[in-house]
């Protein structure tokens, strides 16, 4: 199950959560949350205007936990969440595809040398996963074309 990438939302953030807290402590702030958001827990004199903030507030808070509870999209969203604060914190070198980097059958590795006399290196395992490499010397990064 793919999560959008769209608006980049802060999902930690929406449940008052931190990439650190256990599954049962996400689900506890998501439970609180979802209790003090629900449209059918609302008061009868809430401003129209209100109820409508409220109701999407809501369905972000569902979103969230549909995605942080779920070992399998959490991983899938933490690894992108890392991804993005890469690539905004380090300087990225080059777009490269892996068939234009050095293969190394016995190691099963891809290289890539760096401007610095560093390697950029992806084991042949890592590259459904990895679409960004640090180099090994320098802080600069190279994105894994598909």
């Amino acid at each position: 199950m793919a999560f959008e990438r769209i608006n980049h939302k802060d999902w930690y953030k929406v449940l008052g959560a931190k990439p650190s807290d256990s599954l049962a402590e996400l689900k506890r702030k998501y439970q609180k949350l979802a209790l003090l958001y629900h449209p059918d827990k609302q008061e009868a004199d809430v401003p129209a205007g209100e109820v409508e903030e409220r109701v999407q507030r809501f369905i972000e808070i569902d979103q969230a936990w549909k995605i942080l509870g779920n070992e399998e999209t959490k991983k899938e969203y933490d690894l992108q969440q890392r991804e993005d604060n890469l690539t905004k914190e380090w300087p990225l070198h080059a777009q490269i595809y892996l068939e234009d980097m050095s293969w190394n059958e016995d190691e099963q590795l891809y290289t890539l040398s760096c401007r610095c006399g560093g390697n950029y290196s992806v084991f042949k395992s890592e590259t459904k996963d990895v679409s960004l490499v640090c180099c090994d010397t320098c802080s600069l990064v190279i994105e894994i074309l598909q």
